[in-house]
């Protein structure tokens, strides 16, 4: 029995840093969905938001570090103090921008443009999948697969999905409040195809979120070149039906969770409303 313990955590032990890792791109944009589109009724939503951005960026952060440093090398100290002038430019027109009203501000839209290009990261999580195949190949026993690893599995891409739905039922949201509730289904399918293209371009050309900035050369010539193959498309019409219907199945789930939540709460407040009325 212990030799069994040790092995299911060892092999669990192995997925923690990458599976960390993939939590916390899967969890940004779920944090700025919240701050540009809706506060969560719930303060725990919010604070279980935030504890685990943090939980799941200090298994990495030493690679982070290390990675931003090489980035710093590479560019050189021109492009660093170029970098620093023009946000500090942009920031002046934010302010700037900030007190004309009706007007939405430079940094919103750049939390926009984040949002939209860290959102793929929470479906990416369905493809991980390939790393549990993997690792019933290298030999685990049955038990470790069943009672550890796929369990483990489970509630990592629960979670990371689960990031995804809110994050595009946040924007829902949003387009409601601005009275635009009739684009909210060509919202959905449209993020689903740019996730399922986002997906393509991570887990079979290996760009990452980053390239945008780092390597955004290389990253427009594949869009323009090596997405219009037979094979890139197969994959990602499989991919974005996938996602659409995860999705659905998803948000129904929690609203359903939200509905009975928020119900159960607004009942003793109304019957303590009715017993004072009464009395």
């Amino acid at each position: 029995m212990m030799g069994l313990m040790l092995e299911a955590l060892e092999a669990m032990g192995h997925n923690v840093r990458w599976m960390s890792w993939n939590l916390f791109l899967a969890l940004v944009p779920l944090g700025l969905s919240f701050w540009l589109f809706r506060k969560p009724r719930s303060r725990w939503l919010l604070w279980c938001t935030g504890i685990l951005l943090g939980a799941t960026f200090l298994p990495s952060t030493r690679h982070v570090l290390s990675y931003l440093k090489h980035i710093v090398q590479d560019v050189g100290k021109t492009y660093v103090l170029g970098a620093i002038a023009i946000t500090l430019a942009l920031m002046a027109v934010d302010i700037w921008v900030l007190q004309q009203r009706g007007v939405r501000s430079l940094r919103w839209w750049g939390g926009f443009f984040w949002f939209i290009a860290f959102l793929p990261n929470a479906p990416y999580v369905l493809t991980d999948i390939i790393h549990l195949i993997e690792q019933i190949k290298e030999g685990n026993s049955v038990w470790t697969v069943t009672l550890a690893l796929i369990p483990q599995y489970l509630v990592f891409m629960l979670v990371g999905f689960g990031a995804y739905v809110l994050s595009v039922m946040n924007l829902g949201y949003y387009l409601k409040q601005q009275g635009l509730s009739r684009f909210i289904l060509v919202t959905e399918i449209t993020i689903h195809a740019l996730s399922a293209i986002g997906i393509y371009l991570g887990r079979f050309i290996r760009f990452n979120t980053w390239d945008i900035v780092t390597n955004p050369d290389a990253l427009v010539n594949t869009v323009m070149n090596d997405l219009i193959g037979k094979r890139p498309v197969l994959v990602m019409v499989v991919t974005f039906v996938v996602i659409a219907v995860l999705y659905w199945v998803m948000k129904q789930v929690i609203l359903g969770i939200s509905q009975r939540f928020y119900s159960s709460q607004s009942q003793p407040e109304f019957a303590r409303d009715s017993a004072t009325s009464s009395s």
